[in-house]
């Protein structure tokens, strides 16, 4: 199973070890970590960003065109920036880091 570390922004870490196949933002749910996800992964907001340590970034599928376009109206985006129910869980990104971020936006308004 492969684990997923959430540095969150009380400067907590949880390690998680999680089946492949779910988001980051499922996974995340399941274990209590304070990632919103207000539009229930239908990509119609940026309450589920995330940002991929540097080391892991490449590593991702590139995001879409309309996960580009949310993550333009997140709070404290950077480049390594994703939303959480759009990148999910395989065995190769075994050790994957994530920031959580301390705010969040609802893009919806």
């Amino acid at each position: 199973m492969p684990r997923v570390i959430f540095h969150q922004p009380d400067g907590s870490v949880l390690e998680v070890d999680e089946t492949a196949g779910q988001s980051i933002l499922d996974i995340a749910h399941k274990h209590g970590i304070d990632i919103e996800g207000a539009c229930e992964a239908s990509l119609a907001c940026s309450t589920c960003h995330v940002i991929v340590h540097p080391d892991w970034h490449d590593r991702l599928p590139l995001p879409t065109d309309d996960e580009e376009d949310m993550l333009d109206l997140a709070w404290g985006v950077t480049q390594t920036s994703r939303l959480g129910c759009q990148v999910e869980l395989t065995e190769q990104l075994d050790g994957l880091v994530l920031n959580v971020p301390s705010n969040s936006r609802d893009a919806r308004g």
